[in-house]
């Protein structure tokens, strides 16, 4: 059978207390619904993924999903019925045989439920997660109880709801002019029999402050394997006019010589970041031997390290970076460096610590030959 997903990310809600749409806000080293859409490119039973989006946040959008493999988004509608409806009929030239639908918002659905859903809506056509209700629950009108009403019948429901396709399409297509809530009330009203299966605490929904709390403790939460990284550079001095050192140019008399932009503090950065997960050195990389990289920007280099930290759903916790020379004066640009390295790697300014010392005129760089830089890093792994 051929299994399609449709992630619903076209709303604008802002009750998480952000400038931004919840789904594009960040969590750990990435977005929502980055974290979203991973979770169904891990399971072998998914075909095909496509996301609703709202029409003003393409831009969000291609930055929160860079590196995934998945169709181009839709554009979706005023309404939550209208924007499935919507993602629903740009699926059909692919004809698959089951649609599984998912809020954004619900980062933490497991590989081991997805395929529990899929399974069992290969077999009954109709099924949705939820949860028990635990709490006594109450009809109120206007602050006033009215009675209690029996819990023992009433469940939670959850997403991805997941359906035999031309079934949720067609009772969608009926329910053109109706708003309702979720997809399985609309299977309900066309008299569409939906099978409930447990769901799981963990799949909860992003929606308030708390919310994204909650989800935040529950990221660092499974970072445990917490390690670090040291690297190493130096580069000689040669004629020229600037010298390059943390992306920034800062006026000088001579440059640094290399075969890229010879940026002594991202190379060293570069190792130590590149060796905290074991994988080689800037040069294993980035060989300069290839006449691909000669003259090159070293942020290059930066920015495909923190992409390889990404897929590996790795955060840095910390980076000191101690530049050494005698010249040029570092500390009149250090909060330039400082920023440009926080805005590359896309983390927070106070996690980047950058240093500048001499060598009291001892040694090549105590006598003006060249820079050196050593950089240590602290990163958090999934287990």
């Amino acid at each position: 059978m051929k299994v399609a997903v449709l992630i619903v990310a076209a709303g604008k809600g802002h009750r998480v207390g952000a400038e931004l749409p919840k789904q594009y806000m960040p969590l750990g080293n990435t977005s929502i619904l980055h974290h979203s859409i991973s979770a169904f490119l891990n399971v072998s039973y998914v075909d095909i993924i496509r996301t609703v989006i709202h029409a003003d946040d393409h831009e969000l959008y291609h930055k929160a999903v860079e590196g995934l493999d998945i169709l181009p988004p839709v554009n979706g509608g005023g309404s939550r019925q209208q924007s499935v409806m919507m993602g629903l009929q740009s699926l059909g030239v692919h004809e698959p045989d089951l649609v599984l639908i998912h809020d954004a918002a619900r980062p933490f659905i497991s590989t081991a439920q997805i395929e529990n859903i899929i399974v069992k809506c290969a077999k009954y056509g109709a099924v949705i997660p939820t949860l028990p209700v635990v709490d006594t629950m109450k009809q109120v009108t206007e602050g006033k109880i009215n009675k209690t009403v029996d819990r023992s019948t009433l469940a939670r429901a959850q997403t991805p709801q997941a359906f035999r396709y031309k079934l949720i399409f067609m009772a969608h297509k009926r329910l053109e002019d109706k708003d309702l809530t979720d997809d399985s009330a609309i299977a309900e009203a066309c008299g569409i029999q939906v099978l409930s299966t447990a769901g799981d605490e963990r799949n909860f929904k992003i929606t308030t402050a708390e919310d994204l709390k909650k989800a935040q403790y529950m990221i660092k939460e499974n970072l445990t394997d917490i390690r670090t990284g040291q690297g190493f550079d130096v580069h000689a001095f040669e004629n020229g006019n600037q010298v390059i050192l943390g992306g920034i140019a800062i006026p000088h008399d001579k440059k640094l010589k290399g075969h890229s932009d010879a940026d002594v503090a991202l190379h060293a950065l570069t190792d130590a970041l590149l060796g905290a997960i074991g994988d080689g050195d800037i040069g294993t990389h980035f060989p300069p031997s290839d006449d691909k990289w000669k003259n090159a920007s070293s942020d290059i280099f930066l920015k495909y390290t923190a992409k390889i930290l990404k897929n590996k759903e790795a955060i840095i916790s910390n980076i000191d970076l101690t530049i050494i020379c005698e010249v040029p004066k570092i500390t009149p640009h250090r909060e330039a460096i400082r920023d440009n390295i926080a805005e590359i790697l896309n983390i927070e300014t106070s996690r980047v610590s950058i240093k500048a010392t001499t060598t009291e005129t001892l040694g090549f760089t105590g006598r003006g030959e060249g820079i050196a830089a050593q950089a240590i890093v602290t990163i958090r792994l999934p287990e």
